[in-house]
């Protein structure tokens, strides 16, 4: 598996998997899923957008063309995996911190996806001029993120009671959470 950055070409395979989260309804605050238009803005306007993909084997069946990147320069095709969206938290005196989302496509979780996106993110940072990486709403329930964030070193600052509504109509608690650049 590779991380590397967006291509326009990517788009109707990125707003699959983001619509996945937003469907499962358990990470994302989004409620609507994005049109291939709306992806397209959306992704181009972010600081830096990371993709994860791994490349296909010929006699492997797995590729259903929906998350399914290009071949590239006589390159054997690839199946993308999940995304990371990266820019500035907020606006001015705090645009040095940023915020990140990731999105992993169903039938690639638990497999180390996110990790690599993640770490992907941390090593934008410093090159994309920012000081930190903060979540705002890690949801009390996706204990998978918490348990990698803090493995890779992120510090739990902070709490939101009943922050955020489920699928299901229940509220939950999410967690801020934060780690400085790497030098």
């Amino acid at each position: 598996m590779d991380v590397r950055p967006y291509r326009e070409d990517d788009v109707a395979a990125l707003a699959a998997i983001w619509n996945e989260v937003v469907e499962d309804g358990r990470a994302f605050p989004q409620t609507d899923p994005l049109t291939v238009e709306e992806a397209a803005r959306f992704f181009g306007e972010q600081t830096y957008v990371g993709v994860a993909e791994e490349r296909i084997a010929e006699n492997d069946s797995r590729g259903n063309g929906e998350n399914e990147g290009s071949e590239v320069g006589g390159e054997s095709p690839t199946q993308i995996l999940g995304l990371s969206i990266l820019h500035p938290n907020n606006v001015g005196r705090c645009s040095h911190v940023a915020n990140a989302s990731y999105a992993v496509a169903r039938d690639a979780r638990n497999k180390g996806v996110g990790r690599a996106l993640v770490s992907d993110s941390l090593a934008q940072l410093a090159p994309c001029g920012f000081h930190g990486l903060q979540f705002n709403a890690v949801v009390a329930s996706n204990h998978g993120a918490m348990h990698l964030y803090e493995d890779l070193g992120f510090t739990r600052v902070g709490v939101i009671p009943q922050g955020f509504l489920n699928k299901l109509g229940d509220y939950e608690d999410i967690f801020i959470y934060y780690h400085e650049a790497i030098a």
